[in-house]
């Protein structure tokens, strides 16, 4: 059976995965019973275990997907040292404007067009660094992590969300790391996942922001990282049906291995690219190679007649595209994201399969030629 969910979020579920592997979900149970502890905590284990986090790091889950996650955390420790954003895509770019606009703070931005990286060298590390691993926007990644110094002195606070589980991170160039629960494994949304440092932990107890915190970004108690909610105690009520799907997906990740949902994202990119190659009108979003998402992979129609176009026929095109392909339950919601430049966006994480991606993008290239031959 084919698979059209092309989705950067939610993404697609696992291979096989049907309704009945949550059966076993604690439904209708308290989460603050044995049950509903024991669930969560394995979540949280489960999670460290296949990631790799380090054993000194706290992992926990938090509301409101990796939204919350990490606006929780920008909330909780920015303000005492300088901040600097790097921006190159739509979610960066909103928490540079949240850091400026509601923390009322100066940051540095460094910002680059849709398709580049900003400059990653002589960033001033006595200060905060705020960033994305991956723009699930723009299908542009960070190359490597060695720009991240080990003697920094302020914090590396990274949006994760569409790397996790499908790109390697290098924990310790990491202070926070933040993601969901609906991409990469194709959970369920409105959890997010809150990875912290001890240097985190430390910033954490020794400051207290001169703003207020809402209940649901409150994570300190009696001026202590309250490690309950690193043990599956949450802060507001999860979902359990959620709960059950996430472990389901992380019990499927942990017999592939990190490597093994490496590779199958990367197998997944090499399609993509295969096809682009022999495809004229098509080329990839980002602009170097070595940035290029394996993830939200991002592409751009590169057709003289469609450059023609305006804006509004470029995107009534693509809509006419995306809607022929979901009538033919071919590939669904692969539209570029609205601030992005027009173009098509195709998840390619872990939990998808070559073949599915081969067909769709064969379907791609037939509707595409024959909508191009039309355009004057």
């Amino acid at each position: 059976m084919h698979n059209p969910n092309f989705s950067s979020g939610p993404c697609s579920k696992r291979p096989g995965w049907t309704p009945e592997v949550l059966k076993s979900a604690a439904i209708g149970r308290s989460h603050r019973s044995a049950l509903g502890r024991k669930k969560l905590a394995s979540a949280i284990d489960l999670t460290r275990e296949v990631l790799g986090i380090p054993g000194d790091y706290l992992v926990g889950i938090v509301p409101a997907s990796d939204t919350g996650a990490f606006e929780l955390a920008m909330w909780n420790l920015l303000g005492p040292r300088p901040v600097t954003v790097l921006v190159w895509e739509c979610f960066s770019e909103t928490w540079a404007q949240d850091i400026k606009s509601q923390l009322k703070l100066d940051p540095l931005i460094r910002s680059a067009p849709y398709g580049e990286l900003p400059d990653l060298e002589g960033i001033d590390w006595t200060g905060d660094v705020v960033f994305v691993a991956n723009g699930t926007t723009s299908g542009v990644k960070i190359p490597h992590w060695d720009w991240i110094p080990a003697d920094r002195e302020g914090l590396s606070i990274c949006d994760a969300t569409s790397a996790v589980f499908a790109q390697p991170v290098e924990w310790g160039g990491v202070d926070v790391a933040t993601f969901s629960w609906q991409k990469c494994l194709g959970g369920e949304g409105g959890h997010g996942m809150l990875v912290l440092s001890p240097r985190a932990v430390a910033r954490i107890e020794s400051y207290d922001p001169p703003w207020p915190l809402p209940k649901i970004f409150r994570i300190k108690a009696k001026g202590k990282v309250d490690r309950g909610i690193f043990a599956g105690d949450t802060i507001n009520t999860p979902s359990m049906l959620c709960v059950e799907d996430y472990l389901d997906g992380l019990n499927w990740a942990r017999e592939i291995g990190l490597e093994g949902l490496f590779a199958r994202t990367d197998a997944n990119l090499k399609v993509v690219e295969q096809w682009a190659a022999k495809t004229p009108w098509i080329e990839f979003l980002a602009k170097r190679e070595d940035t290029r998402s394996n993830t939200s992979v991002c592409l751009v129609l590169s057709d003289r007649r469609f450059k023609e176009l305006s804006r509004q026929d470029q995107d009534g095109l693509l809509k006419s595209l995306a809607g022929e392909l979901d009538q033919r339950e071919v590939a669904y919601d692969i539209n570029s994201y609205r601030d992005a430049p027009p173009g098509l966006r195709f998840w390619c994480g872990p939990t998808i399969e070559p073949a599915d991606l081969e067909r769709a993008l064969a379907v791609v290239a037939e509707l595409s030629e024959r909508k191009l031959a039309k355009v004057k």
